[in-house]
């Protein structure tokens, strides 16, 4: 999509981020921190406003995005790459330990691209390395996904499995409900809040409209599932 600035500038102001910020630090340090080791090199894709590179632990940082502006949000130490997922060629293969999305998926335009982003994201994890990926189940919000203008693609924690099989990642985590569908819905908007949610997994039954997936690259390069 054109002017991703222009959009996410008209969508979130600057008390939207910063609300954003306080939950997404939430989110790293009392659930993504446990997929990332603080030595690991991690590859934050469509990193948008940055607020997993910004809360993440992790010895190194890369984060991708086509939006220019995205830089401008980023911490001092994360490395920036403009351009697409699908295309990491300024990336050394097999040089990443984690690689991390949110939201990102539904905005690609066919299937055809998330299967590009998922064999590019493998050429560069290192062999054991994962694929953390939160997204919006279509299946628990059928109707609010459409809601956004830029979600295009729709996708249930099935399909994307999938997906992530098809492209040769070994399945090791599958959550299909997991947090509300933005941090404008019914989500708990404190920090203290929203750990307390995170710790009473019988509420992300109610209330989780996105699902987090955990994909593995195989120790050996296994063919692409036809």
């Amino acid at each position: 999509m054109h002017d991703l600035e222009r959009l996410y500038r008209i969508r979130f102001s600057a008390a939207d981020r910063a609300r954003r910020d306080r939950i997404w630090q939430v989110l790293c340090e009392d659930f993504f921190q446990q997929y990332i080791a603080t030595t690991d090199t991690v590859l934050d894709l469509a990193c948008g406003h940055g607020e997993f590179s910004r809360h993440i632990r992790a010895a190194r940082k890369i984060a991708v995005d086509l939006n220019p502006g995205s830089k401008d949000f980023l911490p001092a130490g994360v490395e920036f790459h403009l351009g697409s997922a699908a295309d990491l060629a300024s990336i050394e293969e097999s040089s990443v330990d984690v690689c991390f999305s949110s939201n990102f998926f539904e905005h690609l335009p066919s299937r055809e691209s998330l299967d590009r982003v998922l064999a590019e994201s493998l050429r560069v994890l290192k062999p054991g390395g994962r694929y953390v990926a939160m997204q919006p189940n279509i299946r628990y919000a059928p109707g609010e996904y459409w809601d956004y203008y830029d979600h295009v693609l729709p996708l249930t924690h099935l399909s994307c499995q999938d997906a992530f099989a098809k492209a040769g990642f070994e399945i090791c985590e599958l959550i299909d409900r997991f947090v509300p569908l933005s941090t404008t819905s019914r989500l708990p908007q404190s920090p203290w809040l929203v750990r307390a949610y995170l710790r009473c997994r019988p509420a992300w039954r109610i209330l989780g409209r996105q699902f987090v997936i955990v994909g593995r690259k195989p120790n050996f390069r296994a063919p692409p599932r036809p």
